[in-house]
């Protein structure tokens, strides 16, 4: 059987903020079924860094996350702002958060968090040749510690499970396959 599209027929939002925006819809269904309360999460994208130094350390940043009510050690990266282009966006978050430039920046994958209830896509770069050039410049709601890791290290992270979010533990599986660090 072809999987086909829902035909979207109307569409009303619950909530509409900065953040996060709730909308309900009415879809009709290949086989004809009306569900008429599929709820829809508009989030804004993101870009998340797989980051390493100069002398190939891979940076990672330690916070707490209130949603989880867990500390958890990721990767770099933040909100995407309106009308930036996600390159951009990750080397600012980079700079903000960490206070480190890039010689380079690519590409590697774009995911979507939750394509059953949320809208929004991650932008994945992996970014070589960081040096810090200035501190820390963190929005007052951030609390974080910048940390460095051989690439041995992350990958024994992952193993163990250390790396709890799950949008960072793909992009550090990415990033390290194009390290060929993994294979």
């Amino acid at each position: 059987m072809e999987i086909k599209k829902w035909e979207k027929l109307s569409s009303r939002y619950l909530v509409q903020e900065r953040w996060a925006t709730l909308r309900v819809d009415t879809c009709k269904l290949q086989n004809g079924t009306v569900k008429d309360d599929y709820f829809v999460l508009e989030y804004p994208d993101w870009a998340n860094a797989v980051a390493l130094t100069k002398d190939n350390k891979l940076i990672l940043v330690r916070q707490y996350r209130h949603a989880a009510d867990i500390i958890s050690l990721e990767i770099p990266g933040g909100v995407i702002e309106p009308g930036e282009d996600p390159e951009q966006g990750i080397k600012r978050e980079l700079l903000e958060e960490t206070g480190y430039s890039f010689e380079t920046c690519e590409l590697i994958a774009t995911l979507y968090p939750n394509p059953a209830t949320a809208d929004n896509r991650t932008f994945t770069y992996l970014l070589t040749g960081g040096i810090q050039t200035q501190e820390q410049d963190l929005d007052e709601h951030e609390i974080l510690n910048v940390e460095e890791y051989t690439v041995e290290e992350v990958k024994q992270l992952l193993i163990d499970n250390k790396i709890e979010q799950s949008l960072h533990t793909a992009a550090l599986f990415y990033g390290l396959m194009k390290l060929e660090a993994i294979k």
